[in-house]
């Protein structure tokens, strides 16, 4: 297999008139229409100046001709920053001036807001994509040829960079190799049993690592077709099981699924694996699921700056409560935080990760990629964990406070200096509370200064245009102080005991 994920990607298409995407209208594209495509961008990429090493930033929502935009991108050498669509353009300006990207690819419908942006920011080019394909990009490239000789890459050059938001201060960018990204598909191709017979429901967001890097690299390498889908809608998905072979999901998918009355044993009869991952399932979606279906969900861990680190097994007992087992050519061990030293079976310590798979580093953060490693090379994840005597891993709390919302990941630290400096607030504390259909909603406790207390509303509203939708909190509740240890530190873990059936109740957020 070639060193670079492009070449491996094009090595693996099995018949360029094969579909790898099946649309909503019932349309087709095959994997020669995609390739051709991301030929032409990939000259119009060189036409805008971008040469290897350059990045390229994409804020879109899921036409199909972005997977093209990122195989253009991989073709041409450059680096690939996918932002998700929700992120405002306070957080666009960071993020494009942190990577200076070369080029910015956005929405139409965002153009006239975001070009000052990126033009703040540094940025040479801006072209425009639309969910049906609209947009500056598309027309431009149209008169380009589909004839473009892959810039060679190493293992280790950079393919792509993904934010990842820290607890403390600004966002990190996650350095992502072709090494990286290419040895976790193949893995995952196998691990999975992927084949070109395969056909995955894709209704996952391609802004992240688990839509776009393990579904869509795992895919593509084994030849198989994706039945495209820009959301999820638990009716569609249910139609469609007669006609895929496996769905990838997030939590939230399968809380979905196990209401509807539509998830039967003859439903999902020719479903071979469903896979869930970027936040905790349930273990009682797990079991209903299974007695539902037939089914065993296949759960596994992985994280931006690794991709994926562990899973249940094909064959084999699926565990709820866990994520399996290391992956081939991946080592984990727990830890003590502090020290680093290794802890024995059943101890609960921090989980650390090795192997091809873990991120060359933060952008341009050298100092907090060296606190981030240990001397021997393994990754600190910051994920509290524990090992059992079978070897199955299960992650049991977060050593960060990080927040996972409906698979998106959420910092506390983030929402909390927005919401501390509005009007008449003291302070704030920002928890996940257990959520029915979110895993975790976002949840702020609120200290108000005495005759000047907002509400809830205006406080949820007052956050609008600073942060993306996901992290905005469901309920904002107000306290006359926060809970403190003995050093002064907010006590998060008596503030989630207290709020812990917050949404449990009907008609909750």
């Amino acid at each position: 297999m070639s060193d670079d994920l492009y070449s491996a990607l094009e090595a693996a298409v099995p018949d360029p008139k094969k579909a790898l995407f099946v649309l909503a209208d019932g349309s087709e594209v095959t994997y020669g229409e995609t390739f051709a495509l991301a030929g032409r961008i990939a000259n119009l990429f060189r036409q805008r100046g971008v040469v290897p090493g350059d990045r390229v930033a994409v804020q879109v929502e899921k036409p199909w001709q972005a997977v093209a935009v990122f195989l253009a991108s991989l073709r041409a050498g450059a680096v690939y920053l996918p932002l998700n669509a929700g992120y405002t353009p306070a957080e666009i300006a960071y993020f494009l001036s942190d990577a200076e990207a070369r080029l910015f690819i956005c929405r139409p419908e965002s153009q006239a807001t975001l070009a000052p942006v990126a033009r703040e920011a540094g940025v040479a080019a801006l072209e425009t994509l639309g969910h049906d394909g609209s947009g500056s990009l598309l027309e431009a490239a149209a008169s380009e040829s589909e004839v473009f000789e892959p810039v060679p890459r190493a293992a280790d050059d950079l393919a792509a960079i993904l934010y990842t938001s820290g607890t403390t201060g600004r966002s990190k960018g996650a350095m992502l190799t072709h090494r990286n990204l290419l040895s976790n598909a193949a893995t995952l191709v196998a691990y999975w049993r992927f084949t070109e017979a395969d056909v995955l429901i894709h209704a996952l967001p391609i802004f992240h690592t688990h839509g776009l890097f393990v579904a869509i690299d795992t895919v593509m390498l084994s030849g198989g077709t994706m039945i495209w889908r820009t959301r999820f809608d638990a009716d569609e998905v249910i139609a469609l099981m007669g006609r895929a072979t496996s769905l990838m999901g997030v939590p939230t998918f399968y809380t979905r699924l196990v209401t509807h009355q539509g998830l039967t044993p003859e439903a999902t009869r020719g479903m071979r694996l469903f896979v869930s991952g970027s936040a905790p399932l349930l273990a009682e979606t797990h079991q209903a699921f299974f007695e539902r279906t037939g089914h065993r969900i296949l759960e596994r861990y992985g994280m931006t700056e690794t991709c994926m680190n562990t899973s249940n097994p094909y064959d084999g007992d699926r565990r709820a409560g866990t994520v399996g087992f290391p992956l081939p050519g991946v080592e984990v061990r727990v830890a003590e935080a502090e020290t680093g030293r290794v802890l024995g079976t059943g101890e609960i310590g921090v989980l650390e990760v090795k192997g091809p798979n873990v991120f060359k580093g933060y952008w341009r953060m050298p100092e907090k990629t060296a606190a981030e490693f240990r001397p021997d090379g393994f990754f600190i994840t910051g994920d509290i964990a524990r090992i059992d005597d079978d070897g199955y891993v299960s992650i049991v709390g977060r050593a960060k406070d990080l927040i996972i919302s409906g698979g998106y990941n959420v910092y506390p630290k983030e929402v909390e200096s927005e919401i501390d400096a509005l009007p008449g607030v003291v302070e704030s504390a920002v928890i996940g509370v257990p959520h029915p259909d979110f895993g975790e909603g976002v949840t702020a406790v609120v200290v108000a200064r005495p005759g000047e207390a907002p509400d809830e509303r205006s406080v949820i509203k007052a956050l609008e245009g600073s942060l993306a939708r996901y992290k905005l909190p469901k309920r904002v509740i107000f306290a006359a102080e926060l809970p403190r240890n003995t050093m002064g530190k907010v006590q998060k873990n008596v503030l989630r005991d207290e709020h812990a059936g917050l949404y449990q109740t009907p008609g909750a957020a």
